[in-house]
């Protein structure tokens, strides 16, 4: 790596004691591989600023200092921002992950000129609970858009850094950025690709996920479908409410009993619910263009 093309990003929050454990071996790898690291302190309450600026004569580090805390997605935000890299990769504070895979992703990106490359994860003895979340999002993601991404909540991806910093006002403050930036690098008919990562037990500091986030993830997912592709959602709702009211008052109807009141409001806002698509797929179309 000859030129300093990618920048690794790194959104820390209350984790003195990972990156006590970890920025060390982070850097030696950046200055041996010719890349710059960008760490968002989002708004610490520990001493995470402090263990920064104990290393902050390095020339391959930038600190980007958050006084509140902003959010995981915000963090990111400001470390996207302040990059002048070709590419950035994101990777989380807590040393789960291997820097090997940080060249393995970069590599991948450029043979393939690819906009974004997904680490996925292969998560041994994984906690029961927070892969079936996983799996719902996944799930409700590939529903409601056509994604070929298994783990599209990842937290490192690389991707092009001129795209990042163009998509970042659609994307989250929240935990849910990961999963948003990649939703809309497909949407916006973008080469996303993915490649196996492997990763470490977290052994410092505690998660911060928890079903609150899934929730959010959940409505910002549907949030992006209703800006990129409206239709996705609305028409669904308008069939299934017209194909019900119908099923529900052409019995009664032959049956010579009228026009049952519940089967008309259930048509009427099945139509209502279809226009209602229409206006906003106009909507998103103005949208899309002015980025």
């Amino acid at each position: 790596m000859q030129e300093k093309e990618l920048s690794i990003i790194i959104p820390a929050y209350n984790e003195e004691e990972s990156l006590k454990a970890n920025l060390p071996e982070i850097l030696t790898f950046c200055k041996n591989n010719g890349i710059v690291l960008i760490v968002t302190n989002d708004g610490s309450k520990d001493k995470t600023l402090d263990v920064l600026h104990q290393f902050s004569s390095d020339p391959n580090l930038i600190i980007v200092n958050h006084k509140l805390n902003k959010g995981y997605g915000g963090a990111i935000k400001s470390g996207v921002m302040a990059s002048e890299t070709k590419y950035v990769i994101t990777i989380d504070a807590d040393g789960q992950h291997y820097l090997e895979d940080v060249l393995k992703l970069y590599n991948r990106i450029k043979e393939t000129d690819a906009d974004m490359v997904v680490g996925g994860r292969q998560i041994a003895n994984e906690n029961w609970y927070r892969k079936t979340g996983k799996g719902l999002i996944r799930r409700i993601a590939k529903f409601l858009m056509p994604i070929n991404i298994h783990d599209i909540n990842s937290g490192m991806k690389i991707y092009n850094a001129s795209l990042g910093k163009k998509y970042l006002k659609l994307c989250p403050d929240t935990m849910a950025f990961s999963d948003v930036i990649a939703l809309v690098f497909i949407s916006q008919r973008h080469l996303v690709l993915e490649d196996k990562i492997s990763v470490k037990p977290r052994e410092t500091g505690e998660s911060t996920i928890n079903t609150r986030t899934a929730f959010d993830t959940i409505m910002e997912i549907l949030n992006v479908v209703i800006l990129f592709n409206p239709m996705r959602v609305f028409l669904p709702v308008s069939v299934i409410l017209c194909v019900a009211g119908i099923a529900w008052g052409v019995p009664i109807v032959l049956k010579g009993n009228g026009v049952s009141v519940g089967a008309m409001l259930a048509i009427v806002t099945g139509v209502i619910f279809f226009f209602l698509g229409l206006i906003a797929q106009q909507l998103s179309e103005i949208r899309k263009n002015s980025l």
